[in-house]
């Protein structure tokens, strides 16, 4: 009995199987090949990595160097002749925060409504029991290939009573049909019809569905989408330019920013055509820079969603 005993109370090895076994003991080994494989891989990553990321990082130091050092190809890896003169002249402008302003409500109010309306009408499209799904899907994609051109929207806006109102900025163009399909895409791949018949016979309405069990599951999607639709209105000038001539005060940060360096390459910013020249230069990098803060900001937020929600939603139907 003792000898059970001691026994028992004796440490046991955990229960392996042989197979496992066998395999914690194998291990790959590298050829030359591979490391060779490896090195080339490693080699050219990082040249792709340099080849983007350098361009970024001359405009940062640009934006901080003296324009006469910019022109005059000093500049390469460190700021030359330190100044913030740029930033001074650019910041010293009203239209800039009225600019920045704007830029935020139209790219919050936008992307709102476009995720709204995008998810909205992916999760229909993706049901198979939806009515004339494929007399919209190809309505949506006739739309992907196919536009009425610049002056029947400009005519639609009008009559629309649009212009001169924020919302010639924020409703055309709220929902872009490659998101709508991108979106469809991962609700058919990427949400099991066996969580909606469960919530069904739980008695969930398609809203309580679609808000409590749909969309806490799709946030890589979410994310997808926001991302995309914010940068794209964030970036865009061209309906303010049109829809927005006779409204200053309602002008984006980008058409801001482009009437300045306009002006800065036009009209007299110096006392000589070389200051003229120098004031332009310094504000191509400083509104670079000015314009794109935001929107790295905005990255860190939604990229752990990114390459999840990229790769299911362009899975094929």
């Amino acid at each position: 009995m003792e000898e059970i005993l001691e026994q028992s109370n004796q440490p046991t090895e955990p229960f392996i199987p042989e197979a496992q076994k066998k395999h914690k003991r194998t291990k790959v080994k590298e050829t030359a090949g591979d490391r060779t494989y490896y090195i080339i891989t490693y080699i050219v990553l990082g040249l792709l990595a340099l080849i983007v990321l350098y361009p970024l990082w001359f405009v940062i130091i640009a934006s901080f160097s003296s324009a006469e050092a910019v022109m005059s190809g000093k500049v390469y890896l460190w700021p030359v002749d330190l100044d913030f003169s740029g930033y001074v002249k650019c910041f010293q402008r009203s239209d800039i925060w009225i600019g920045y302003g704007n830029t935020v409500w139209y790219t919050i109010a936008y992307t709102a409504l476009s995720v709204l309306f995008t998810l909205t009408a992916a999760w229909a499209l993706s049901r198979k029991n939806l009515p004339f799904r494929k007399f919209f899907m190809i309505f949506f994609t006739i739309t992907m290939f196919f536009g009425g051109g610049l002056i029947p929207f400009y005519v639609v806006v009008s009559n629309l009573g649009l212009k001169e109102t924020p919302w010639a900025i924020i409703l055309p163009g709220t929902v872009s049909a490659w998101n709508l399909f991108m979106a469809k895409t991962f609700f058919q791949t990427g949400v099991p019809d066996t969580i909606v018949e469960a919530a069904e016979l739980d008695g969930a309405n398609r809203l309580r569905l679609f808000v409590s069990i749909i969309l806490p599951i799709s946030m890589p999607i979410v994310a997808v989408l926001i991302l995309y639709y914010a940068i794209g209105q964030w970036n865009s000038y061209f309906n303010a330019m049109i829809f927005l001539k006779k409204s200053p005060n309602l002008h984006p940060l980008q058409l801001v920013l482009t009437t300045i360096l306009t002006e800065a390459e036009s009209t007299s910013g110096g006392d000589t055509f070389l200051e003229q020249a120098y004031l332009a230069e310094q504000l191509k990098y400083v509104t670079v820079i000015i314009s794109s803060v935001p929107v790295f900001c905005l990255y860190p937020f939604v990229q752990k969603y990114f390459a999840q929600g990229v790769l299911v939603g362009s899975l094929k139907d």
